[in-house]
């Protein structure tokens, strides 16, 4: 029988322990030096921040003000910071504690809560990694727990820690709490867009629009010139809510061919990125940005990201009220499981899923 071991890569937090130089499948190729780029990384000054508070309050002063920032950073970045969301620090700072808390455990204890069924398996929730598709893969230097958080009646609870046992009542609050800021944000889009209804983009979800959070662990790398955290992407979902580190600097942004690095930021502000869907569905007016996860050789760092996305069964195309004999569909419509499954198999060849839905 062939030797499949390739298939299922040790947690990263164990190799991290281990090993003076990262194994061979970590290293990014020959041919994309890192250190040159890393050495050439401009620092992203200042990050558009909206205030959201001030934007969903239509009769506020500066309501107009944070409506045109929020247009100039999507169609500038595709991305944006948000402060005034409204969601308690005690909850976030809880949660972020709760969640390395996990992290930290002994492997076994966290082997419990594996993407991998019967060891071999992958599946989508769980704490482990990537999938691997092909053994010249390059692996990325980064543990993962990945859970669906909605629909709710459609958790796994069983792949959600039970320890510390704040952990679940602390995600179901912060995941409520982040429906209303993406409600609020996808509402806002719609006024840009100019969609005859605010829902005009909630509408797009489906009857059973699914939720993921996604907390990221990277531990410290003996070779960050080497070895990236999260390589080169763009997200598939509709919208991202990050939780950034508020110590450890490590995500980059792809611009016109530089790559920029974001500072960490401090006061509970959370990062908002557009998915690629919603580059669909606006037919190209917002786009999804490249981004990527560099390392540090002296300290973990951890994040927490809420994917929304649509129902599996949906399919994901422009907004018909974008379109027109002048502005004609832009990317083919896609079955939203479709285009999940497509996405992994370009992710691990490093190349975007979207390039090969343009029309």
């Amino acid at each position: 029988m062939a030797d499949e071991s390739w298939r299922v890569p040790s947690t990263v937090q164990e190799l991290a322990a281990t090993v003076q130089e990262p194994p061979s499948r970590y290293l990014v190729p020959e041919q994309d030096p890192l250190s040159d780029q890393l050495a050439g990384a401009e620092m992203l000054e200042p990050v558009p921040t909206i205030d959201l508070r001030r934007l969903l309050a239509p009769d506020a002063d500066g309501a107009g003000e944070e409506a045109a920032k929020l247009r100039s950073a999507l169609q500038s970045w595709g991305f944006f910071l948000v402060t005034g969301h409204g969601i308690e620090a005690s909850v976030m700072d809880g949660l972020i504690a709760a969640s390395r808390e996990f992290f930290h455990k002994p492997l076994e204890e966290k082997r419990a809560y594996s993407n991998l069924i019967g060891g071999k398996q992958w599946q989508l929730e769980g704490y482990g990694n990537d999938p691997v598709k092909t053994q010249d893969q390059i692996m990325d230097w980064s543990d993962r727990l990945h859970l669906r958080v909605e629909p709710e009646d459609e958790r796994n609870l069983d792949r959600w820690p039970g320890h510390p046992e704040s952990f679940r009542g602390l995600l179901h609050e912060y995941t409520a709490s982040c429906k209303r800021v993406k409600d609020g944000i996808l509402r806002a889009m719609a006024r840009l867009l100019e969609l005859g209804e605010d829902d005009g983009i909630l509408n797009q979800f489906g009857d059973k629009g699914t939720t993921y959070a996604r907390f990221n662990y990277y531990p410290a790398c003996p070779r960050p010139d080497l070895v990236l955290g999260i390589r080169p992407h763009s997200d598939v979902c509709v919208l991202t809510l990050l939780l950034m580190d508020e110590h450890v600097a490590g995500l980059q942004v792809l611009r016109d061919g530089t790559w920029y690095r974001v500072p960490p930021v401090r006061d509970h502000t959370l990062l908002v990125n557009v998915g690629v869907s919603l580059e669909i569905m606006s037919n190209g007016i917002f786009w999804g940005p490249v981004h990527r996860v560099v390392t540090n050789s002296e300290k973990e760092r951890m994040s927490l990201a809420m994917f929304y996305s649509t129902d599996l069964e949906k399919e994901v195309e422009p907004i018909a009220e974008l379109l027109g004999e002048k502005q004609p569909a832009r990317y083919r419509k896609i079955k939203f499981r479709n285009f999940v499954a497509e996405h992994y198999e370009y992710f691990s060849k490093r190349e975007r899923v979207i390039e090969s839905l343009k029309i």
